[in-house]
């Protein structure tokens, strides 16, 4: 187990931050904790960070091993660091190594890592914000740490931008890393993570694997002449879990086991009604993520 948080709370005076915030996070996973701004994301990895105090709670790195070494077993990008904007990107890391107290050998390795060995001379005024973005991650890669957090990496980035920082997450975890990302995108974590946490005003309303926590449950369209008829039988479906009328005078249903239009079809027939309309369509990541969060 990397990261175990159990009970987590904070508040700022009437504000509730975290409300018995629990993660569990293992080793070699691209972790995200995902949530709209202002649902606690930032300040739940300031706390296990240590450079903010909880009211209340737990949390504990490495299963649970002590030792005055665990910090330098984790690289963080909480805001993009303070550069020197008149130095150069190598001259940069320098002293950020020597912050950190390890050896500038990192250096050429990490701006490698972040494709900015060719801009290495150039000064931190003249990159673009993408660059800014990708140097900050070479900074908290300094020293090889096993666990890489990482607060909202991609913000205010362009699509390219998003895109490369994207591949470098994807590249850093093939290394063996773990990575703990916080972010208000749900591109960008169904496209890069393995593991999900949902939170809300600091509540946790799901976590698992992406397939299992953001997944598109499937909806069945149909029609038929005796609405009636058709919404009742529709209800009386061993596995059914919802079951709506939208607004083109049609009923969506949703089922709690996955089914075939086609049996669905036949169930009808069955019951003795004829359907006039069927069609079988995914519900929305986008859409799962707003029902999860809806308030």
């Amino acid at each position: 187990m990397i990261l175990r948080v159990e009970n987590l709370s904070k508040h700022y005076g009437p504000l509730k931050a975290l409300s018995n915030l629990n993660l569990s996070i293992e080793n070699g996973c691209i972790y995200g904790i995902l949530g709209p701004n202002g649902s606690g994301k930032t300040t739940t990895l300031g706390i296990v960070l240590g450079v903010i105090n909880s009211n209340a709670g737990t949390y504990s790195w490495f299963n649970g091993e002590t030792g005055d070494d665990h910090r330098k077993r984790i690289g963080a990008m909480l805001e993009t660091p303070n550069f020197y904007h008149y130095l150069s990107a190598y001259n940069n890391l320098k002293i950020a190594a020597d912050i950190k107290g390890v050896s500038h050998d990192y250096i050429d390795k990490v701006l490698e890592t972040v494709n900015l060995s060719s801009r290495k001379d150039s000064k931190f005024s003249a990159f673009s914000l993408g660059m800014k973005q990708r140097l900050s991650i070479a900074s908290a890669l300094l020293g090889n740490p096993e666990v890489l957090v990482l607060d909202e990496p991609t913000n205010g980035l362009d699509p390219q931008g998003i895109a490369e920082i994207r591949e470098l997450i994807i590249t850093i975890a093939k290394e063996g890393k773990t990575i703990i990302l916080a972010s208000h995108l749900l591109d960008e974590v169904e496209k890069v993570c393995t593991h999900v946490a949902v939170i809300q005003k600091g509540k946790l309303l799901a976590a698992g694997s992406v397939a299992e926590v953001l997944s598109g449950e499937d909806i069945i369209e149909v029609g038929a002449d005796n609405f009636d008829k058709l919404e009742a039988v529709a209800k009386s479906y061993p596995n059914i879990k919802a079951v709506r009328k939208n607004s083109n005078g049609r009923l969506e249903i949703s089922t709690i086991k996955p089914i075939t239009a086609a049996e669905l079809n036949e169930y009808f027939y069955k019951q003795g009604l004829v359907i006039s309309h069927l069609q079988l369509r995914k519900k929305s990541l986008e859409a799962r993520f707003l029902e999860l969060t809806k308030a």
